[in-house]
């Protein structure tokens, strides 16, 4: 690695460690922290699941466009297209904590064999609950895991270290990818639940 590209990643080398700190703890503290709870009388705002769920299906499209683009030698268009996706994940953060701080959390039930909704509080839950959950925590654990990927193969991007930029992608990519379609995956199998 030359020096101007050990000059790049050295100035956001702090950013991408702190960003990679803070986005996952704000997100945490925020999920918990209504704003009900400060005097502030706001809706629910039920109508930004779909939106980021939405979202989410969108940066995966554009990240398996990107990866097509760069396949073909468009290097222009991947880069625009990763600036894109970056974006929208950005969009999909605020509002899910924008959601998450007006409304309460949304408890996976199960339909018992009549068709009937029952919200699952007590031991008995049904198998779909545990997949449910199965995905939900791999993309909990991989979305944190995805923040210093995505921003350090970014800024790999930026100091012109290809060779680094696509050893890294190619750890960074699948694993955002998952992120994004699983994100669509727990709102399809959480929206029957929503209030």
């Amino acid at each position: 690695m030359d020096t101007a590209a050990q000059s790049v990643e050295k100035k956001y080398r702090v950013w991408i460690i702190l960003l990679s700190i803070v986005i996952p703890l704000a997100v945490a503290v925020l999920f918990s922290v209504k704003l009900k709870d400060f005097g502030f009388d706001v809706e629910p705002l039920y109508f930004l699941p779909p939106i980021y769920a939405g979202i989410n299906g969108l940066t995966a499209v554009v990240l398996v466009v990107a990866v097509m683009a760069i396949r073909r030698g468009k290097q222009k268009l991947h880069e625009n297209l990763m600036k894109f996706a970056i974006t929208l994940s950005c969009m999909f953060l605020v509002m899910y904590v924008a959601y998450h701080m007006t409304a309460d959390s949304t408890i996976f039930g199960d339909f018992n064999h009549n068709g009937i909704l029952e919200l699952s509080e007590k031991n008995e839950v049904g198998f779909s609950r545990y997949i449910y959950l199965f995905i939900l925590l791999f993309h909990i654990a991989l979305s944190v895991i995805i923040i210093p990927l995505v921003l350090l193969t970014y800024v790999r991007a930026l100091s012109k270290s290809f060779l680094r930029h696509r050893k890294l992608a190619r750890i960074t990519y699948p694993l955002w990818l998952y992120v994004a379609v699983t994100g669509v995956v727990v709102y399809l199998m959480i929206s029957p639940y929503y209030n």
